[in-house]
C-alpha cells in the first residue's frame, strides 16, 4: 500500500475531480488540468483509472485503451513509463505536505488511484442528482425535485473529457452524460413553466441548444418561453431559424408540437394590420444582396412558378445541381466538408443574380435556379461559379462537378387565362 501522510484510519485529502467540459483535478487551491499537459495518452490513463477506481485496472486492459491500434515491441515498459509520468505530473498536487502523496497505486501488474484518499467526481455527482430529480415515486416534493434538477443542470459544464473524444470509452460515456443532461433540462423546463419562469427556461434551452442543435423539442421550449415573455418577434425568429436548421440538416419538417407553437405565435399576433407598407417591411428580407437563399421547400415553389411562367411568357429557364467531393470522387470527411460547403454558399452568392435562387439539396450539394437564362447564359454562369470557388479557396483539395439543363413547362393549356 503507498504512504501517505498520517495513518490510513481514513479520509485525510479530499480530491477533487472535473470532467465535464475539461478535466482537472483539484486538492484545496492546488490544481492540474489538462490545459497545462498536452500528453493526451496520459490524461487518458488518469481519467480512464479515475472512472473505474473501484477496480484495480490490468496493464493488457489499459494498454488496449491508450494504445488500441498500436503495436510495441514492450507496451508494458511504455505503460511503465506512462505512469511515472503521469506521477510526476500529479506532484504539484503535493506541494506544502508534509510528504509527497501517492496517488496511483499498484499491484501485481496491476494499477488504480490510492483508496486512502477521498474521490469527488463531477460527473458522477451530476449522475446522482439526475436520478433524485427525476426519482417521481413520492419520496421527494416537487420543490426539492425542481432545485435537485437545477443543480444538475449547473453542475454540467460541457461533454464530459472533451479532449479525448475520439477514445471509444468517453464517446460512450459522453453520450450517456449528454443525454442525461438534456433529459434533465427538459425536465427542469416542465417544472419551471408551472412556475411560470420563462426566463429562467429560456437561459436554460439557449445553452442545452448549443450542445445540442438538432433536439427539436428543445427548440419547443425555447419558443414557447420567449412567448412567455412576451417575446413574439423573438418566438418567431428563434422559429424560423430552427425549422430551417433542421430541414437543412436533417431533411425534417417542423413536428405537431413545434407547428402548434407557430400557431400560438399567430394568436399572439392577433391585430389587424391594414397598412400595406408595414406588412412590406415585414416580409422585406434582411439581406438582399446576391442570389436569393432558400430551403428547399421553398425552392419547389420557386421551380413551379417559374416553370408556369416560363411556359406562358415563352422564355428559357435552366436547373443547375453543383456537386462536391473528394479527389476520389466521394463524399468528403464531415469536417471538410461543411467548412467547404459554407465557402461554396459564399461564391453562389456573389457569383449569381438577385433573381437567381439558391437551395442546399444535401450535404454536399447545391441546387441553382437561373431564371430567363437560356444554354450559353447558364453554361457561362456554372464555369464563373466553379472558377470563383477555386481562386478563393486554392488549398482545398475538393473537387466540383455540376450539371444544368432547361426546366420542364408545365402544359400551359391547363393554365388559366
Amino acid at each position: 500500500m503507498p504512504k501517505v501522510s498520517k495513518g490510513i484510519n481514513g479520509p485525510r485529502h479530499q480530491v477533487q475531480v472535473y470532467t465535464l467540459g475539461g478535466f482537472s483535478m483539484r486538492i484545496g487551491d492546488r490544481t492540474i488540468s489538462d490545459t497545462q499537459n498536452r500528453s493526451r495518452k496520459m490524461w487518458n490513463l488518469l481519467a480512464f483509472l479515475m472512472m473505474f477506481r473501484s477496480r484495480y485496472v490490468t496493464q493488457p486492459e489499459l494498454i488496449e485503451t491508450i494504445w488500441p491500434e498500436e503495436d510495441s515491441d514492450n507496451p508494458i515498459s511504455a505503460l511503465k513509463t506512462l505512469v511515472s509520468r503521469a506521477r510526476v505530473a500529479l506532484a504539484p498536487l503535493s506541494e506544502g505536505e508534509e510528504e509527497e502523496l501517492q496517488f496511483l497505486a499498484s499491484q501485481r501488474g496491476s494499477y488504480t488511484w490510492n483508496k486512502v484518499l477521498d474521490y469527488t467526481v463531477d460527473a458522477e455527482a451530476f449522475e446522482t442528482l439526475c436520478k433524485m430529480a427525476g426519482n417521481g415515486n413520492g419520496t421527494h416534493t416537487a420543490e426539492e425535485r425542481l432545485e435537485t434538477y437545477r443543480k444538475a443542470v449547473a453542475l454540467y459544464k460541457g461533454d464530459f473529457l472533451p479532449k479525448l473524444s475520439d477514445q471509444m470509452w468517453v464517446a460512450a460515456l459522453s453520450a450517456h452524460y449528454q443525454t442525461m443532461y438534456l433529459d434533465a433540462v427538459k425536465g427542469l423546463a416542465a417544472f419551471l413553466e408551472d412556475k411560470g419562469e420563462f426566463a429562467e427556461i429560456a437561459d436554460i434551452c439557449s445553452r442545452a441548444i448549443q450542445i445540442d442543435p438538432y433536439d427539436e423539442q428543445l427548440h419547443t421550449l425555447m419558443v414557447k418561453a420567449l412567448l412567455g415573455q412576451g417575446k413574439t418577434s423573438a418566438a418567431l425568429s428563434h422559429y424560423e431559424t430552427a425549422t430551417d436548421l433542421l430541414y437543412r440538416n436533417l431533411g425534417i419538417s417542423p413536428s405537431k408540437e413545434l407547428r402548434a407553437v407557430y400557431l400560438e405565435i399567430m394568436k399572439e399576433r392577433k391585430s389587424l394590420e391594414t397598412d400595406l407598407g408595414v406588412i412590406q417591411e415585414n416580409l422585406k428580407e434582411s439581406d438582399q444582396s446576391g442570389a436569393f437563399v432558400c430551403d428547399f421547400g421553398f425552392f419547389k415553389d420557386a421551380y413551379n412558378l417559374e416553370s408556369r411562367r416560363a411556359a406562358r411568357q415563352g422564355t428559357c429557364a435552366h436547373i443547375g445541381l453543383i456537386t462536391m467531393t473528394d479527389s476520389k470522387g466521394g463524399v468528403p470527411p464531415l469536417d471538410v466538408l461543411n467548412k467547404a460547403m459554407g465557402q461554396l454558399m459564399f461564391t453562389l452568392k456573389d457569383s449569381l443574380r438577385k433573381g437567381d435562387v439558391v437551395s442546399q439539396y444535401s450535404g454536399a450539394q447545391f441546387l441553382i435556379l437561373l431564371p430567363n437564362a437560356n444554354y450559353e447564359d447558364s453554361l457561362m454562369v456554372m464555369d464563373r461559379i466553379i472558377n470563383a470557388f477555386y481562386k478563393q479557396n486554392r488549398k482545398m483539395l475538393l473537387t466540383l462537378h455540376y450539371k444544368f439543363q432547361s426546366i420542364h413547362l408545365v402544359d400551359i393549356n391547363h393554365i388559366k387565362a
